[in-house]
């Protein structure tokens, strides 16, 4: 529908610059207006620029020394050369600032035409803020967080959720790390920046994210510094960290971080979806703690290699060790507490991590990570009792405690041990064929065994050898493009999915008393393709239009296929991939400045096809939601949306940004199998959070109490409207809209080494709900030292 015509010739523009007096004009720069493109005057006087289109041109000719000059050209063959003479000033000239612009890993990201948000943690580094926490507050990002801190997360992007959203550590799948490392695990502190991709995916992050994916960045500074911090705060909640990096001159590298967290989440919950059972079976609304809701984590990644040398950009080999200790408060809803139902985890985590630019020949790039993990899970259930949210044992009609049905807080008795094996490598070939065209290849390989062995299983089924076995391999391949003077970029990529699944369980049959143990073997194979393109287009310098669009595939992970006891997640091995049309198109504005204002603003319309969609299964009541459910194919939804942003500055000292997502999220399978219409066509999807704004405001003060000191003072809130959580839509099933406000500040001492920051959170104690109206925390507060030593 849009053309652009030209002559398909390149040519090349020479020239030498010197003054009236035929001295060389050495540091002069030259640049062609209305582009990026510039040169650097040389010894020799000259300057060049390559594979230009032919047309015509504006030179624009400055120097310390001189007066400026514009000089016009007409490119029309191969090689046009011209002379240029300057008119040097002879009165002395002040200098008053040099100006260096250079494009942010942030801008060049945005500028590729993904709809991608990149978020910067310098400030959030300073505060109690989980990084969890900081997405959140993303534009068309809502995370699903089942209570307070260690509880089980998924993420929504712009009405695509779950497993559809990958989460990568460093181009790695987080995964591979087990779950006591995850994204609440990682402090600000220890990130570089994060980026959220919504809907396409970029082919470097070679995975089957289909909804989009969160890429975290740490933190890689090849200097010798020490970052450590600590909070306290409420629910007897302690976060801590630490993070270092040592360098010679050699480019020997040593770096280290760690941390440590824990929380007794006994936070009160009440309203209409904390019930508890009377003795004659009436449910009745209470105000209690919960109990049964301890979290504890602790871990520490440690690398050494060499940075910056000759034959490696980066080659370090790293170990990550990781533990967590989960109390399971419910199942899927806040139906029923448990008592004495927890989980224990570890993970031992090997890496290599190698990077090389114009690696054997300029231009290309050469990365490969692999990593290797083993992954260890303890769910222990043994506790026969039923218990009221009051932490004591329920009571029945004759006044006897109540037993709950099979022998445990949830199901049958068990110490459930699961050993995971996992082997991931990803590697990557780019290769800039020039300035204008760019190759990228990667892959990614991933390799799934576990081993489930159960004390409470009889003797013949514990000694049957289980298999569930998963193996995933994805190539990606792209192009990029960039001309009419950097204004226009464009990526085109393909993408190849395979996915192998072995599982051998075993199946126990009675005949008489007497029992026999069979095997149940189950294996299947599958391939799939989709491809993509994003684009921006510069229609003024600080005017972007871009689009994205990509036919996503989206493979069954090994949870929802094998089931998670740990998250309430039944097996499902008849799961088929998820598919999905996904595009976007938006602009970006700014940033503009006017005098001492600064703003900028954003914002984009999506719209999301998928089929086979895998969702958790939807329970008909949500107060009597089954305690555990597998996840489940739910046939076409539709999503279509939008979001905006708006951020605006005031010289340095005062920040605001407003950003905020609707969508509908609708099931679009119309018949059953039998020609009749489904109840449920054209609803809303239920457990959807569909209508978000967030809003933050910051003030920074200089010079209080102490001189070079500085006071900065945050606001946010975030407003979530009303949705259902099951097909019904009744008023029971009805979670009302949230609206929490934060506050806080955070001090610098003149050093800069010192910070101390006060946090106080949801300070109108809004009753917070997400994940089938399981409550979140209330009013909470915390304080946070944190240290940074720059250099030793």
């Amino acid at each position: 529908m849009i053309t652009f015509s030209g002559w398909s010739q390149n040519g090349k523009i020479t020239g030498k610059v010197t003054f009236t007096n035929n001295e060389i004009a050495f540091g002069a720069s030259v640049q062609i207006t209305g582009t990026a493109k510039f040169a650097v005057i040389d010894n020799d006087g000259k300057f060049e620029f390559k594979g230009l289109p032919y047309g015509n041109y504006t030179l624009e000719i400055s120097s310390m020394e001189a007066k400026k000059k514009t000089v016009n050209i007409v490119l029309n063959r191969p090689l046009q050369e011209i002379t240029i003479s300057l008119e040097k000033i002879t009165d002395p000239k002040v200098l008053k600032e040099v100006f260096i612009q250079k494009t942010t890993a942030k801008k060049e990201i945005i500028q590729k035409g993904f709809s991608v948000n990149v978020i910067e943690t310098q400030e959030a580094a300073k505060r109690n803020i989980q990084t969890n926490d900081l997405l959140g507050q993303s534009a068309g990002v809502r995370i699903r967080q089942n209570g307070g801190l260690g509880s089980s997360v998924n993420y929504n992007l712009n009405g695509m959720s779950g497993n559809a959203i990958r989460i990568f550590i460093d181009g790695i799948p987080i995964a591979t790390y087990g779950s006591s490392f995850n994204l609440n695990s990682i402090p600000p502190a220890l990130i570089e920046r994060i980026e959220v991709y919504k809907g396409v995916i970029p082919a470097h992050l070679a995975d089957d994210a289909l909804g989009g994916a969160i890429n975290v960045i740490l933190k890689k500074g090849a200097k010798n510094t020490l970052n450590a911090s600590v909070s306290y705060g409420s629910f007897n909640t302690i976060q801590s960290n630490f993070n270092t990096t040592y360098r010679d001159k050699s480019g020997f590298t040593l770096k280290g971080s760690g941390f440590y967290n824990y929380s007794d989440n006994n936070y009160e919950i009440w309203g209409k979806f904390a019930r508890d059972v009377q003795a004659d079976g009436v449910m009745k609304e209470i105000r209690a703690k919960r109990f049964n809701d301890a979290y504890r984590s602790y871990g520490g990644r440690f690398e050494l290699g060499f940075t910056d040398v000759e034959w490696a950009d980066t080659f370090l080999i790293g170990i990550n060790l990781s533990d967590d200790y989960n109390e399971i408060q419910h199942g899927q809803a806040m139906s029923t507490p448990y008592k004495g139902r927890f989980t224990e985890a570890d993970a031992r985590v090997i890496s290599i991590n190698y990077a090389k630019k114009d690696f054997i020949v300029k231009g290309l790039e050469f990365t490969i990570n692999s990593v290797f993990s083993q992954r260890n899970e303890v769910l222990n259930d043994t506790v026969k009792w039923n218990y009221n949210w009051f932490n004591q044992k329920a009571i029945g009609l004759k006044g006897l405690p109540v037993l709950t049905p099979y022998g445990a807080q949830q199901g049958a008795p068990t110490i459930l041990h699961i050993n995971n094996k996992i082997f991931s490598t990803r590697g990557g070939l780019n290769y800039s064929i020039n300035e204008n065209h760019r190759l990228v290849f990667s892959t990614m390989l991933y390799s799934f065994m576990r081993d489930d062995r159960d004390e409470m299983k009889s003797e013949l089924e514990r000694s049957f050898q289980q298999m569930r076995d998963l193996e995933k391999n994805i190539l990606s391949f792209a192009y990029e493009f960039q001309g009419f003077g950097s204004r226009l970029r464009t990526n085109l990529f393909g993408k190849r999915y395979q996915q192998k699944v072995e599982q051998r369980t075993p199946l126990i049959t009675t005949v008489n008393g007497q029992s026999t143990l069979t095997e149940n073997y189950e294996s299947s194979t599958t391939t799939n393709y989709g491809y993509g393109f994003a684009a921006s287009y510069f229609v003024l310098p600080k005017v972007m239009l871009s689009t994205s669009a990509e036919k996503a595939v989206r493979l069954p992970s090994e949870n929802e296929i094998f089931g998670n006891p740990g998250e309430n997640q039944i097996q499902n091995s008849a799961l088929k991939p998820e598919r999905s049309n996904n595009l976007n198109a938006g602009v970006r504005f700014g940033p503009f400045a006017v005098n001492d204002h600064k703003f900028s603003f954003g914002g984009s319309g999506f719209w999301r096809n998928s089929k086979d969609k895998i969702v958790r299964q939807f329970s008909t009541r949500v107060n009597e939601a089954l305690q555990a459910t597998p996840s489940v194919n739910m046939g076409t939804a539709q999503s279509l949306g939008y979001e905006a942003s708006l951020e605006y500055s005031n010289k340095n000292r005062l920040f605001l940004s407003m950003n905020m997502s609707r969508f509908n999220s609708l099931f679009k399978l119309k018949y059953d199998p039998s020609g009749k219409i489904y109840d449920n066509y054209n609803k809303q999807y239920p457990n959807e959070p569909y209508f978000i704004i967030n809003a933050n405001a910051q003030y920074n003060f200089k010079n209080v109490l102490q001189e070079k000191s500085e006071l900065n003072l945050y606001y946010n809130f975030t407003y979530v409207g009303e949705f259902y959580t099951t097909w019904l839509e009744t008023e029971m099933d009805k979670t009302p809209s949230q609206f929490p406000h934060d506050l806080g500040l955070s001090y610098t001492f003149p050093s800069r080494r010192y910070i101390v920051s006060f946090d106080a959170k949801n300070i109108t104690n809004e009753q917070v709900y997400d994940n089938f109206a399981v409550q979140k925390p209330g009013r909470a507060f915390y304080i946070k030292l944190n240290y940074t030593l720059n250099k030793f």
